[in-house]
């Protein structure tokens, strides 16, 4: 009888299944903790920051190693209930933790991304807003903004125009954590339409819409993700440049793909902003299948690490694909590492190091998935001697607005500079 019971014990999970409806900030904090205590050895919960009331913003990290950066290990992150009261995404990151940590070592697919894969899970950035919500709409309750009656999708630095706003608490936490990580890959979880949304979200002021589409970026990683699940058709092929759609300024998404290496797209995953909570399993069924998807694209592409002749990692060296510049170079982090979202196809990748000229090597990214792994490239500068000129700590992009002075109509800025644009697959669960 015992034994059977040591068993059956065996069998259940560890955590309490995670019931469908809306969780409060004691109530997610419980459920955060026990699963921190109970899958210790892939999970890692701390806190960002604190809210304006002083709430912690929580992050869940999941992965083989959660504790801290291992070289060739992509980090991965998903942000939700930015808007207090723009409530499924919340609900579905709460899910999506208790799947994969209940899933590790039953599911494959699940496995293989926990050991290839970091994780970071912030299931609000808004716990205030959320939490001041009195009488939940579909279109618009009182929790949108903080505390503070700020909208926290307009507190960034903007690349197009100044922002003297004040700079909230929950905004610096998020900008501070973005500096903590070598963030490849996220999504701002929001509600209030059904579309996925890429940079940029704002544009040269006095231009017209169609001019973004010229301007010197390199978006054709974002536009190109393999995008699989739920996010319905409310504009064409359900994936926009989220300007044509309204133009923002100071928003996260920006900022991510700017200023912190991130490649960063906007998921808004129901009309009603604040559904009743019967319609929680409806959503979770929905796109559960596609988040996990959606994790999966931190693989593509090409990584490695960049060393000098006697074998020493190089931080802050500019890793580029030829002619596609960012406009805040991205950089190599402090392991000499460097991640370029890429589809297969043949690449030159350019290598600059202050002092020196450019270094050009050239990348193959095959057809077949190298199974939840980026290429493996390691470059081997051919440089005599040790690099000192290059700076220990990232040097920091202007926080001004960097297309001011654009020349409009410039050879950068010409239309055949995207002309490798390739086609987004969206594959629709009916």
């Amino acid at each position: 009888m015992d034994f059977a019971r040591l068993w059956l014990g065996l069998l259940l999970p560890l955590v309490a299944a995670l019931d469908f409806g809306y969780h409060h900030q004691k109530d997610m904090e419980e459920f955060l903790k026990n699963v921190a205590k109970n899958y210790s050895s892939i999970t890692r919960l701390h806190s960002i920051g604190k809210s304006v009331k002083g709430r912690n913003l929580w992050v869940l990290v999941v992965g083989r190693f959660p504790k801290e950066h291992r070289i060739g290990i992509p980090e991965f992150k998903y942000v939700a209930n930015m808007h207090g009261d723009e409530t499924v995404g919340r609900e579905l990151l709460l899910h999506l933790i208790e799947y994969l940590v209940t899933n590790d070592g039953k599911d494959a697919e699940v496995t293989k991304l926990i050991n290839s894969t970091r994780i970071h899970l912030m299931p609000s950035m808004n716990p205030d807003g959320f939490e001041s919500v009195v009488k939940p709409d579909c279109f618009y309750s009182n929790g949108r903004e903080n505390s503070n009656y700020y909208d926290l999708n307009r507190n960034f630095p903007d690349a197009f125009e100044f922002n003297n706003v004040s700079r909230q608490p929950e905004t610096a936490a998020v900008m501070e954590w973005l500096k903590t990580e070598t963030f490849v890959l996220s999504a701002n979880l929001h509600g209030g339409a059904l579309v996925a949304s890429y940079p940029f979200d704002n544009g040269v002021p006095g231009e017209p819409p169609r001019a973004r589409l010229w301007l010197p970026e390199p978006r054709v990683e974002l536009r190109t993700l393999r995008l699989e699940g739920t996010v319905l058709p409310k504009h064409p092929n359900g994936i926009e440049n989220m300007y044509f759609i309204r133009q923002i300024s100071s928003g996260m998404q920006d900022y991510n793909y700017i200023w912190a290496q991130c490649f960063e797209i906007t998921l808004e995953l129901s009309c009603c902003k604040y559904p009743h909570e019967e319609k929680l399993p409806f959503f979770w069924n929905k796109n559960k299948a596609s988040l996990i998807e959606y994790i999966k694209q931190v693989h593509l592409g090409v990584k490695g690490q960049v060393f000098d002749q006697n074998g020493n990692p190089l931080p802050n060296v500019i890793v580029e694909v030829q002619n596609r510049k960012h406009i805040c170079p991205y950089r190599t982090n402090k392991f000499g590492e460097y991640y370029l979202l890429l589809l297969p196809g043949s690449y030159m990748i350019n290598v600059t190091v202050p002092g020196h000229d450019p270094y050009l090597t050239k990348v193959v990214i095959p057809e077949k998935s190298q199974n939840f792994s980026a290429l493996k490239k390691d470059i081997l500068l051919p440089f005599r001697g040790q690099l000192d000129s290059i700076p220990v700590s990232n040097p920091s992009c202007s926080k001004t607005p960097l297309y001011s002075d654009l020349p409009s109509d410039s050879a950068a800025t010409k239309p055949g500079l995207f002309l490798f644009l390739v086609t987004v697959f969206l594959v629709f669960v009916k």
